[in-house]
């Protein structure tokens, strides 16, 4: 029986202190000992990225990584997005109204990748958007809609510029 190694991983802000089995996947962490179960379990491959989530701002698939490996870390899940309690960010807002989810599946996945893209690029162009997102599998939307949501959420006018 293997002995558990004890881990700090802050988790959206809250500093998370835990006794876990080495082989503990990330993901299973985040879902089974946090409760966090936005970040869902797709290919368990890192294929698919509906197991996306921000490991120190930078993507990751977290069905690919042990819990272990994120020690004195910090991780962003979807729920991690949100400014507040019953708020949406910028991005799960225009995912909303273009549309850019229908099972939602891959939608943490999707929402983790396009605010890494935002973070890093404020204006990106629909190339760059689709190329951020190129690494999440999504069966339902065609992905125009998500492309047509980073859009929206990154207009001119959403940050206090005329939209010509």
């Amino acid at each position: 029986m293997a002995t558990n190694l004890s881990i700090q991983i802050r988790v959206n802000g809250v500093l998370q202190t835990r006794q876990v089995e080495p082989r503990t996947t990330l993901v299973d962490f985040l879902r089974d000992e946090l409760g966090l179960t936005g970040t869902h379990v797709g290919c368990e491959h890192g294929v698919c990225g509906a197991c996306s989530v921000l490991l120190n701002n930078e993507p990751v698939r977290s069905c690919c990584m042990f819990a272990v490996q994120a020690d004195e870390m910090n991780v962003i899940t979807v729920e991690g997005l949100a400014p507040g309690r019953g708020q949406l960010s910028k991005i799960q807002d225009a995912f909303c109204e273009k549309h850019a989810l229908q099972c939602g599946y891959c939608t943490p996945g999707m929402l983790i990748a396009c605010q890494a893209l935002i973070d890093q690029n404020p204006h990106p162009t629909e190339d760059q958007v689709r190329e951020a997102i190129s690494g999440n599998l999504c069966r339902c939307t065609g992905y125009q809609q998500i492309v047509d949501a980073v859009m929206y959420a990154t207009r001119p006018e959403e940050q206090g510029l005329a939209h010509g």
